[in-house]
């Protein structure tokens, strides 16, 4: 049985024929319930800033001065082209569903998110279409967004302000991010910082719940009461009940070529490739990325970043997780047995982190970083001077 997540409605925004993605694709539907482009708020982008700070948002290494210029911000498609869902509607699966033509496989990558006791899956094949999903979480609002230029998957509380918040694309990038922004003052967001980056809310960050991308199989497999987002128009986005061809990924060129962006720029860092997926943990001034291959290669990784000591894995599906390897006040090391992780005296699952059996039956490990694992090029960009595990 479907549910939906019953918030108020987000006021819709019209805007011309546009791409759907930032790498282009076809113009949306036209909806009757658009408003007219001159019914929308004035926008960050001509709004006053805030006074200029020095900002490290969350585990990032940083600085970043803000507020960031205009001229760092690239225009890679009008403001809600990409229609962000604010209606999410949620079912077990994608069956009996007559109006949504894809299908999701086990194979098919979700971002997972476990909160209050609920947990709910995301899949990519929804947000590379729609890269913000306005939820909530028994009342407890939530923004789950992902950006597929940077593969970045980041999931926070959705408040700013002090209030609840909607988000919207607002088809801006910085640092060939997603930029978003809050319809109560159209401050313009930093997606992999979870931070205003210009208008009224700069420098204000956002509080972050974890996340993870994983396979529909494995997160379901972990999580078996678990609910999955169904795709417009079964759900509702910012412009009504927009639809596209979610059993298509527009993604898959850029995905698989050393590209960076829409503007194809060179990385910066070229240590890795740019597509590599890093799992990364910044703490103490000292950021470190942890390459999926090399990550694989050792089976478990337990470490130390700063003063934080951390259990770096991945699973079959490489799905790469880390975890803070010290709890009741000892710093424990981890080894492998297949798919669970083992340490004192207990066995843990490795998406989860949660003990499955022995004396810590129950417990969860505290994630390493709140954030999914990224790009390379787009963890190096927000941490130029990371240290790369195994190099």
């Amino acid at each position: 049985m479907a549910s939906t997540t019953n918030r108020r409605r987000f006021l819709a925004l019209g805007v011309g024929a546009a791409i759907a993605g930032c790498l282009g694709s076809e113009p949306p539907v036209a909806d009757d319930d658009a408003a007219r482009a001159d019914d929308a708020p004035e926008s960050a982008e001509s709004a006053a800033p805030a006074d200029s700070t020095d900002a490290a948002a969350g585990d990032y290494s940083g600085p970043f001065e803000l507020p960031v210029p205009e001229g760092e911000l690239r225009r890679g498609a009008p403001r809600d082209a990409i229609p962000a869902i604010t209606a999410p509607v949620f079912a077990d699966d994608w069956t009996g569903f007559d109006e949504v033509d894809a299908t999701l496989d086990d194979g098919d990558e979700v971002v997972g998110v476990e909160l209050d006791g609920v947990a709910r899956a995301y899949p990519l094949a929804v947000l590379n279409w729609h890269e913000i999903v306005n939820d909530e979480f028994d009342g407890r609002p939530a923004v789950v967004t992902y950006c597929p230029l940077c593969g970045s998957a980041v999931v926070a509380d959705g408040v700013a302000g002090g209030e609840p918040t909607y988000f919207g694309v607002s088809g801006l990038l910085w640092m060939s991010d997603l930029v978003m922004y809050d319809d109560r003052t159209n401050s313009l967001w930093s997606q992999v910082l979870a931070t205003a980056i210009r208008g009224e809310l700069t420098g204000e960050t956002l509080s972050l719940l974890p996340s993870t991308i994983s396979t529909w199989g494995e997160w379901r497999a972990a999580h078996p009461e678990t609910e999955v987002l169904v795709p417009p128009p079964v759900s509702g986005t910012i412009r009504g009940q927009q639809t596209r061809r979610y059993d298509v990924n527009p993604y898959t060129s850029y995905q698989q070529s050393s590209d960076i962006g829409i503007g194809f720029n060179d990385a910066a860092d070229d240590r890795l490739h740019p597509k590599a997926s890093v799992v990364g943990v910044a703490a103490d001034g000292v950021a470190r990325a942890y390459p999926l291959d090399a990550v694989e290669s050792a089976g478990v990784v337990n470490d130390t970043v700063g003063d934080l000591s951390v259990v770096v894995a991945a699973s079959a599906e490489g799905s790469l997780v880390a975890y803070v390897r010290r709890f009741d006040g000892e710093t424990v090391e981890f080894d492998r047995d297949g798919s669970v992780l083992v340490a004192a005296g207990s066995r843990w699952d490795l998406l989860t982190g949660r003990a499955l059996d022995g004396p810590h039956e129950g417990a969860v490990l505290t994630r390493a970083n709140d954030r999914s694992p990224m790009f390379w090029f787009a963890w190096a960009d927000f941490n130029p001077e990371t240290e790369i595990y195994g190099s």
